[in-house]
């Protein structure tokens, strides 16, 4: 038997569960598409600052939020074609920590931040920071067995893609309304503090495999799923904002949930 250790697949929720397996030397064909995907992933944010030194911030921000798309099936693809590698969990990370730490900040500082040169460049930075210490806390716990939010399903602060799309809030309601005030750099260097505190925090979020809608209401909630695609065509910033507003107000919910659940295991003991 081979005395090298396990491998784990790409990354791409952080409920996923672990899955291991040999390791095998080079990369399988399987794997290219998966890989490919997160490549693209990467590249699409990297282009989001092209688009942003040109002042183009729609395309900026839509590139960003397609490599957001990308990201979410990169894993998935991977794990249909049992392609996972070790390779694709690395190459995963490296994407996110470009695509939604390094580009969201430097677009939102040409945006905004740089009217304070300091103070916005130092907002831009912690963001940045936060989103790398937020990635590599999850690749050092991906072999432990010891989560408790995983575990129970959840997950701790907000992910990678979640943080950049909730950083650029501000940008929406702008584009939605043409106010100027939702572009004052003191304000959005507040707000991605924030946001970047929520990334690294071990606050329990709700993640895709806890948001589970009852039969009664399935029905309901595809129709709404429609009706809310059918929004992002004919209004895209409104329906988008909306989707980041409601995103924080599910947060307190999933710290409700969490904290029953806590209650439950402690009850068991």
């Amino acid at each position: 038997m081979s005395n090298e250790p396990p491998r784990v697949g790409p990354k791409s929720a952080e409920d996923e569960p672990l899955q291991t397996t040999r390791v095998k030397r080079g990369i399988a064909l399987r794997s290219v598409v998966p890989n490919a995907i997160t490549a693209a992933a990467l590249c699409s944010g990297l282009t989001g600052i092209k688009f942003a030194i040109a002042g183009n911030w729609s395309l900026a921000v839509f590139a960003i939020i397609l490599a957001g798309v990308l990201d979410g099936i990169d894993g998935r693809v991977a794990r249909l074609l049992k392609g996972q590698s070790r390779f694709g969990a690395e190459l995963d990370s490296l994407a996110d920590s470009l695509s939604f730490g390094m580009a969201p900040a430097i677009i939102f500082y040409l945006w905004t931040l740089q009217d304070l040169p300091r103070l916005g460049w130092f907002a831009a930075l912690a963001f940045a920071i936060c989103c790398a210490l937020r990635l590599a806390r999850f690749n050092a716990q991906i072999d432990t067995d010891d989560q408790p939010h995983k575990s129970a399903g959840f997950l701790t602060g907000i992910p990678a893609p979640v943080g950049a799309g909730l950083a650029f809030l501000p940008f929406y309601l702008w584009m939605a309304t043409g106010l100027e005030e939702f572009r004052l750099p003191w304000a959005n260097a507040a707000w991605m503090v924030v946001i970047a505190f929520l990334m690294i925090s071990n606050i329990a979020t709700l993640s895709w495999r806890s948001l589970k809608p009852r039969r009664q209401f399935r029905l309901a909630f595809i129709a709404f799923i429609g009706l809310l695609f059918a929004a992002m065509l004919v209004e895209p910033w409104w329906t988008i904002a909306v989707i980041s507003v409601g995103y924080l107000a599910l947060m307190p919910l999933g710290l409700f949930r969490y904290g029953r659940v806590k209650r439950q295991r402690a009850a068991e003991l």
